[in-house]
């Protein structure tokens, strides 16, 4: 069954659907809320924030995790910058919480984790190299993302584990602008885990306001 998120309370300004394995950027202006579904259920979305006017001021996960005291990301909490400023708040949900420490997944990382023969496969830091490249951004730009609809529980043993999604069709993640910041999203390529239930599809991007 396929849900069918509330209304959003503020004028749509933009509405796309964001293939699988694709990047994704845009500036939200300061107030405008950012409506992410995850269309058929089951993938990850990964995710960074920069300030618009001034993009060594970006999305800390450091900070973030330090003043909510806890790694998930729930109804409420909000993304602090590497200033300690609001940049965006997670006004609401319909997936319990979201990951903020397994990080994007990479060529290198997939060669270690799976074997040689994953080298070539795409993945999220190509995506977001491949969108911030567009505003003049590279790797030394990259910090830790945001993984909206990843399930990585934290084993008794302090351990992660990358385990099958917590979402479903339908389900998504409402977040306001606090500044006019501009977000990088990559529609996670990954298949050799079951973040993406080993099958990446789409999701739908909202602005409203």
């Amino acid at each position: 069954m396929i849900l069918t998120p509330p209304p959003l309370a503020d004028p749509i300004a933009h509405d796309e659907i964001v293939p699988a394995r694709a990047p994704w950027l845009y500036a939200l202006r300061k107030g405008q809320t950012l409506r992410i579904v995850d269309l058929e259920g089951n993938q990850a979305v990964d995710f960074l924030a920069y300030n618009t006017h001034d993009d060594a001021e970006r999305y800390s996960a450091q900070d973030t995790i330090a003043a909510q005291e806890n790694i998930f990301l729930k109804t409420g909490s909000v993304l602090l910058s590497n200033e300690g400023r609001p940049m965006m708040t997670l006004t609401a949900t319909a997936v319990a919480y979201h990951d903020t420490i397994g990080g994007a997944c990479s060529c290198e990382s997939n060669t270690l984790r799976y074997g040689f023969h994953t080298k070539s496969q795409h993945a999220c830091v190509e995506n977001f190299l491949v969108a911030n490249a567009r505003e003049g951004r590279g790797k030394r730009d990259m910090v830790s993302n945001v993984n909206w609809f990843m399930n990585v529980p934290v084993e008794p043993d302090g351990t992660l584990g990358i385990v099958d999604g917590i979402s479903a069709p339908g389900l998504y993640v409402d977040l306001r602008a606090e500044m006019d910041v501009t977000v990088v999203v990559s529609n996670c390529p990954q298949i050799n885990n079951p973040c993406n239930g080993f099958n990446p599809t789409p999701v739908r991007m909202i602005v409203a306001g």
